[in-house]
């Protein structure tokens, strides 16, 4: 019997609603007890003992929207090198986005999607099914396949589907079978050549813009078909004071929706593209000021359930470009963490929660095991040092790619040790 005590640490469950001094008991790869009753209990006989005095230990973060290469386009992430990253990050689980090459549509990219985590990953990866046939917003897929196969959720990733008739049928197939649909909504007419958020800066950079109306739009449409349908439906990232307002409403009226939020549309601001900087094209594109402070409140009062990276990795071929011509999106499965403890440090996001939509939330929204230190559950958790200080370097990034927008940050939070099933996957 394997067994290991980490002791006088501060434990932060929120699954439990626990913010406090204690231990963590970790035998044979789960949780035996954690928190101050661990604590109190004594050193367990034969237990390998680690002293946590000063860190912080918490449930593994469960990251639901990760883009990676892996199959099609490699040279920007594996499967193998998104796992490091992500272990870095104190990230235990990942849901995968069906974006890659072949689109993960069918039951054979599924398997192989799990096959190759089970052989070359350090942490848990579960596949995303695509809503409809290679990504492109038309005939669905087999959802039902898909999900007996090992598919926790159906999305389009970085696509929106247009057709109504579509998103309504795929709600409904999906309630029959308690599936969530997730989906990131941004009206291609009326972003059209946008690369920004629409506003006064973007006239200044004389750069096209996006309204805020092209995700409140298809929003409002997919909110009112789950209230027709009574689907389970996921909003994966919004980005605006609208978006979060229509959200609101939704589950005031009982509709079954949820919704995230992208680090970038947390942490940062339209101000953050400064000149041209690239690695700040993003979608959902950085919005205004009041907008983001309006998600923050938003993430506070639990309109929004969950904060996921979008980490989605692109070559430096495609972002050493023009503003305009450059590839959207960044990685962020290593600074998800220590980005959010901003708002832990500056007194805006009470830690448990932040910890609950890290990781508590979107485990218990996609049904996966991790999210928490009960007694019997798999021992998925991270040992933070909260105050540690660093600065987000190009050359210790484990991504492939290194297109991060907080690239030169000053970051205050580090994750110290990562532990899958409880296996070390991460030392720093």
């Amino acid at each position: 019997m394997s067994i290991t005590l980490l002791k006088n640490a501060r434990v932060v469950d929120p699954s439990r609603g626990i913010d406090e001094t204690g231990a963590v008991v970790i035998e044979n790869g789960n949780v035996a007890e954690a928190g101050a009753g661990a604590h109190n209990q004594g050193t367990p006989e034969g237990a390998k003992v680690v002293d946590c005095a000063g860190k912080t230990i918490m449930p593994g973060l469960v990251d639901a929207r990760v883009f990676i290469g892996e199959p099609g386009a490699e040279h920007r992430e594996t499967i193998a090198s998104a796992s490091q990253a992500a272990a870095a990050g104190g990230v235990t689980s990942i849901v995968m986005m069906p974006d890659t090459s072949p689109v993960i549509d069918d039951v054979a990219l599924v398997e192989f999607v799990l096959r190759t985590a089970r052989e070359t990953a350090s942490v848990n990866v579960f596949p995303a099914g695509a809503i409809t046939k290679g990504l492109e917003g038309a005939a669905l897929s087999e959802f039902g396949l898909l999900r007996d196969a090992g598919a926790v959720a159906l999305t389009e990733g970085r696509q929106t589907i247009a057709s109504a008739l579509v998103m309504r049928r795929a709600l409904t197939y999906a309630r029959d079978m308690d599936i969530v649909i997730s989906h990131s909504t941004q009206d291609p007419d009326l972003a059209s050549s946008g690369v920004m958020n629409e506003g006064l800066l973007a006239s200044w950079l004389g750069l096209p813009g996006i309204p805020r109306e092209a995700e409140a739009i298809p929003l409002e449409r997919d909110l009112m078909l789950a209230g027709l349908t009574g689907g389970r439906y996921h909003a994966a990232e919004i980005s605006t004071a609208m978006s979060a307002e229509a959200v609101k409403r939704a589950k005031r009226e009982g509709t079954k929706v949820t919704a995230g939020v992208s680090i970038n549309n947390l942490c940062l601001n339209e101000n953050d593209v400064g000149e041209y900087r690239t690695f700040f094209r993003l979608s959902p594109p950085l919005r205004a000021e009041d907008d983001r402070l309006a998600i923050v409140e938003a993430l506070k009062d639990g309109t929004i359930d969950i904060i996921v990276s979008s980490h989605d990795p692109q070559d430096v071929d495609t972002k050493r470009l023009p503003f305009s011509e450059a590839a959207v999106g960044a990685i962020g499965l290593e600074t998800l963490l220590p980005a959010a403890l901003r708002l832990y440090h500056n007194g805006e996001v009470a830690l448990l929660r932040l910890v609950e939509t890290l990781s508590t939330a979107p485990a218990k929204l996609f049904g996966l095991p991790g999210g928490t230190l009960k007694p019997g559950a798999p021992a998925d958790l991270a040992i933070v040092d909260l105050d540690a200080p660093w600065i987000v370097r190009e050359a210790e990034i484990r991504s492939l790619s290194k297109n991060t927008s907080f690239e030169g940050a000053r970051m205050q939070g580090r994750v110290l040790q990562t532990i899958v099933a409880g296996r070390t996957v991460f030392s720093a």
